[in-house]
């Protein structure tokens, strides 16, 4: 289990009944979550002085029901600054879990700068750009792929609020199978990859992405673009049917014969929460060390 503890913008207070209590900077927001099925007793104070509620709706979908909240506001992680900005579908702009990893490899880029390289890395399906801007932070050239243009924008904002608006950050709206396929004809290499697909989705065209369907054949198209020495792959899941055993096993058999890996590890990302002293799963990992 890796958790991401080292917010100070970021808490999450408390946790019952299919909802997380969290503050972001100063506001207060509930939010729905899945992985939440106790009914604990809902002891924290701020559960009834929140500034956002978003609450599901029984014919789909959901809305913000109480709304307080800036039209957008930042909060910090380090030296890393991020827009949030309330979403229709309960999200912020950023998930504070990915913490954990933002710091592995930022030390592995780090590592790789003091040895004289400045490492390529691939980040696909890159959101809003927060493990962009760690890679970038960290001394590595970052190429940033999604197939939505409104996020892409928002990495931007991101990257420039993090003073990181100069660093060598190629920004991409594609769709990423298609992006990858293009990079493999024109022979571009990466030392890291990133990736963080989504459940479900559809690209620019209208490709449609399902997970369970996809991961496999992407994966192995991904180990196409790495360099003669990489440094690390990283790949996301929040899809409860996706093991990060799973994950470890696809990169481990993509592996073979081709890479030596000095480390492949799977787990699940987690959240401290600040009332019980538990943690909240939030996700999962695999990641694997080349070398």
């Amino acid at each position: 289990m890796w958790i991401s503890d080292k917010w100070s913008d970021y808490e999450l207070l408390d946790t019952s009944d299919g909802e997380r209590l969290e503050r972001w900077g100063k506001y207060i927001l509930i939010r729905p979550d899945p992985q939440i099925i106790w009914k604990n007793v809902r002891a924290h104070e701020l559960w009834n002085r929140a500034d956002g509620i978003y609450r599901r709706s029984n014919s789909g979908g959901g809305s913000w029901i109480v709304n307080k909240m800036p039209e957008k506001w930042n909060i910090k992680y380090g030296e890393l600054e991020f827009m949030l900005k309330p979403m229709g579908f309960k999200h912020t702009g950023l998930f504070p879990e990915q913490a954990a990893n933002w710091d592995w490899f930022s030390d592995i880029i780090k590592n790789a700068v003091n040895e004289g390289r400045q490492p390529k890395i691939l980040n696909l399906f890159a959101y809003t750009g927060g493990a962009t801007a760690a890679a970038a932070k960290a001394g590595a050239s970052v190429c940033h792929v999604d197939a939505a243009k409104g996020m892409v924008l928002c990495a931007k904002e991101n990257l420039r609020l993090s003073g990181l608006e100069d660093a060598p950050v190629r920004y991409i709206v594609d769709d990423c199978r298609k992006f990858v396929e293009r990079e493999i004809r024109r022979g571009n290499k990466y030392d890291g990859i990133i990736m963080d697909p989504p459940s479900y989705g559809r690209g620019p065209g209208g490709e449609v992405w399902k997970l369970e369907d996809c991961i496999s054949d992407f994966i192995a198209l991904a180990f196409k673009v790495l360099s003669d020495k990489p440094l690390f792959m990283l790949i996301n899941s929040y899809t409860a049917g996706l093991s990060p055993l799973t994950m470890k096993y696809m990169i481990e058999i993509e592996a073979a014969g081709k890479f030596k890996l000095s480390n492949v590890q799977a787990g699940e990302l987690a959240l401290p929460v600040t009332q019980t002293d538990g943690f909240l799963p939030c996700g999962s990992s695999a990641r694997c060390i080349f070398g």
